[in-house]
């Protein structure tokens, strides 16, 4: 009993760890493949270093606040940060406002920094949706309106993510709230009767833009059109095939020479496998699989002593973390189609880290909270008795 007490002060060791290790990694990673791309572009080698170095230095700090704050704070405010995502989402459309990237409006200019709402998006959607879930637990499991009144808020943070497009975004989303709601305990018709709406929903979106048809067609046969729509996956198969066993060591990848588009942010993946290789690989995804199975049973604890809103965004992050990094490896390796979305806490971007870091300092709350709620039950058990 006394050890569960003290644990209330400290943080979750193997989450803290296993979150450190994918941070040093990414460092790491980005450093490597960056260096040419930094020379040249700023004449400076270590531009996107020092730029990562001072994102993981913010992303800490906002951390540190997250985790500073009890789950009550969240579920109390959840509609609240809705309603900033949501604003956010807006502002970034807004002519003179939004900055234009390569045909995409996905980032707000601060200065010096960017933000990218469409990753804020996922943050605040997960904290809403694990309220409302313990809010209205009866209606969503016996109702059909408990189903639909949450979906009508994802319709709507689905519309502003297509606007800008953001397509990988908006699949995270869209996943994660379904799993989410079917973890709630939903009704199996009531949840494959709009999944199959949705699934037709994205299959359209993918044919209403020739450019996703051709990514989809590229991912299929890249060396159809090996300068062309399937260059960048021929290149990173390239670099996983270099990679071999052991890599080519750390700098000394060719595919980050201007072979490999994106090389530090939505490819550090294939880089980072071909400079350290199958074992190199394994680890990262290694490391990945402990971080959810761990996020994944602090839900499952959660939800053993009735705090169902911690549970519920447990397992909210673990759908987060788990669908982007199966589908930044999978477009890495030629197993999905191009798509461009970071790997959580590894790629280059700001907006990207620091909402992951606050995300598992969310889980480390939940985690903290756990001991006190354990020994408070069965007081209360016998109590009643």
């Amino acid at each position: 009993m006394n050890q569960l007490a003290g644990n209330r002060f400290g943080v979750d060791p193997a989450l803290f760890l296993l979150g450190l290790a994918l941070l040093l990694v990414g460092l790491v990673a980005i450093s490597s493949a960056s260096i040419e791309y930094a020379d040249w572009h700023y004449r400076d080698a270590w531009h996107h270093t020092r730029r990562h170095l001072m994102y993981v230095a913010i992303s800490v700090s906002a951390a540190v606040v997250v985790y500073r704050l009890p789950p009550a704070f969240w579920l109390a405010s959840g509609w609240m940060w809705l309603l900033a995502g949501l604003a956010a989402l807006v502002l970034v459309l807004l002519p003179g406002i939004g900055k234009e990237v390569n045909g995409a409006q996905r980032w707000l200019p601060l200065g010096p920094f960017t933000l990218q709402p469409s990753e804020f998006a996922k943050f605040t959607v997960v904290i809403y949706l694990a309220g409302y879930l313990v809010r209205q637990a009866q209606e969503v499991r016996n109702e059909l309106t408990g189903f639909l009144k949450p979906m009508g808020v994802l319709g709507l943070v689905t519309v502003l993510l297509m606007a800008e497009p953001d397509f990988g975004a908006t699949v995270i989303v869209v996943a994660t709230a379904f799993g989410m709601m079917f973890l709630a305990g939903v009704k199996l018709s009531h949840f494959l009767s709009l999944l199959g709406l949705s699934v037709v929903g994205l299959v359209g979106l993918i044919f209403a833009a020739p450019y996703r048809v051709q990514r989809l067609t590229a991912y299929t046969d890249p060396w159809a059109d090996p300068y062309g729509s399937g260059f960048q996956l021929i290149q990173s198969l390239i670099a996983f095939g270099r990679g071999e066993w052991l890599g080519v060591g750390l700098g000394n990848s060719v595919q980050k020479l201007f072979y490999l588009p994106e090389a530090h942010t939505d490819f550090v993946f294939s880089i980072w496998a071909e400079e350290t290789g199958f074992v190199g690989a394994l680890l990262v995804i290694g490391l990945f699989t402990a971080l959810i199975a761990r996020i994944l049973w602090v839900a499952r604890r959660a939800q053993e002593v009735a705090e169902d809103f911690g549970a519920y965004l447990c397992y909210g992050v673990a759908l987060v973390f788990s669908g982007q990094a199966f589908v930044n490896m999978g477009v890495s390796s030629g197993l999905l189609p191009t798509k461009g979305l970071t790997l959580p806490f590894v790629s280059y971007g700001g907006t990207s880290l620091i909402v992951c870091c606050c995300m598992l300092a969310l889980v480390l709350r939940v985690e903290r909270e756990l001991p006190a709620v354990a020994l408070r039950k069965p007081r209360a058990a016998r109590g009643g008795a």
